[in-house]
């Protein structure tokens, strides 16, 4: 618009009553840009960032997709530093957060935020119909609320930095992990336990350390240090698929091969898995693939929550003295244990012993072999 042009609507509005008119005819107020985007860092559901003059906002976890991206997770939220806007900003009540309580089966969208019924908030990183946000942790972040003053306002639990009170330090997962594929971040190990708030977090700080250093160990020994994402040997692809079960393998027969920190294999363990963080990985198994939060997540479940071949969850042979042994029989018992392949085994043991080496602590009580 001409200069010329604007003071003679200027002039027209201020005698038709007012210059309030004026100030609602003329561009909203710059957007302020966000902090730029890293390769680098990890960035959950809510996370906003600048990239390229434009702001984004990430919808779920992301690492090294910059904005706009090809998978659909950046949210255009416009210019930056020009004449857009920022986008609407949800904030909580004058002294204390305020956000509806969550109800089962009511459709969340991506940044809906909740209070649970254990007292804290979450924000969904992806749309879903009602998942509870503990169980589907996939679908939702815990969400903090820091503030004072005139006002307290929701801000998301940082995309970076900290580690949850985790017993393994940042350098000394990458002392332990020199060579590790960048799809495996400390970072999202770190994001992905608060899905199984019991791991590495029962017992005495030894207990703790020993738990941490024995799922580190296996995930060492399945993946060849965190490098592999997936097995290598193809050849056992067709073999997980057990045709036995009501639900068959939708995705294919020989869609079920290992993957992940644990290496998740099988129809009915992407089933249960699925079920259990609120996923359709029956249907969807390259999601442990290419999702790093979601392969971290589905290894914690197994080791949480599955005996497999053995007796017990890798998570209570840790806490309950069984020892580190008896994670193995549970991860690959069948195939190792019982001097079936004793080479395979003692290359977890020795994983383990260097871990706990460098977390400080002994290997504790119980077998180291099975």
């Amino acid at each position: 618009m001409s200069r010329v042009r604007l003071l003679a609507m200027l002039a027209a509005v201020t005698l038709a009553g007012g210059v309030v008119a004026v100030f609602n005819m003329l561009p909203a107020a710059a957007a302020t840009c966000a902090a730029q985007w890293q390769a680098s860092a990890v960035y959950t559901g809510g996370g906003t960032v600048s990239h390229n003059g434009r702001n984004y906002r990430a919808k779920w976890w992301t690492q090294n997709e910059a904005p706009p991206g090809t998978t659909g997770v950046w949210e255009d939220q416009g210019a930056c530093g020009g004449s857009t806007p920022n986008p609407p900003t949800q904030t909580g009540t004058t002294g204390a957060c305020s956000f509806p309580a969550w109800v089962q089966g009511r459709n969340y969208v991506t940044g809906d935020i909740v209070k649970f019924t254990d007292g804290k908030f979450y924000i969904a990183e992806h749309d879903n119909p009602g998942y509870s946000p503990v169980v589907s942790t996939w679908y939702w972040d815990p969400y903090a609320c820091s503030g004072g003053g005139g006002g307290t306002t929701p801000t998301t639990q940082p995309p970076t930095g900290g580690n949850g009170g985790f017993v393994v330090s940042e350098a000394q997962f990458n002392q332990m992990f020199p060579n590790r594929n960048p799809f495996y971040t400390y970072q999202g190990l770190v994001n992905a336990l608060s899905a199984y708030p019991a791991f590495a977090k029962t017992g005495s700080d030894a207990a703790r350390k020993q738990e941490a250093a024995a799922f580190l160990a296996n995930a060492d020994h399945e993946t060849g240090g965190l490098v592999h994402i997936v097995e290598q040997n193809t050849a056992n692809y067709p073999h997980y698929c057990d045709m036995s079960q009501p639900y068959g393998c939708p995705a294919g027969q020989a869609a079920y091969y290992g993957r992940g920190p644990i290496q998740l294999s099988w129809n009915f363990n992407y089933k249960a898995a699925g079920d259990a963080l609120g996923i359709d990985l029956l249907r969807n198994p390259n999601l442990v693939q290419t999702d790093p939060a979601v392969a971290m997540k589905t290894a914690l479940w197994y080791w949480n929550t599955q005996s497999g071949p053995g007796t017990m969850t890798p998570h209570n042979a840790m806490v309950n003295g069984a020892g580190f042994g008896e994670t193995i029989r549970s991860i690959n018992g069948s195939l190792e244990c019982n001097g079936r392949n004793p080479t395979q085994v003692q290359s977890r043991v020795q994983a383990y012993q260097r871990f706990v080496a460098i977390l400080g602590v002994g290997v504790g009580p119980g077998a180291l072999s099975c």
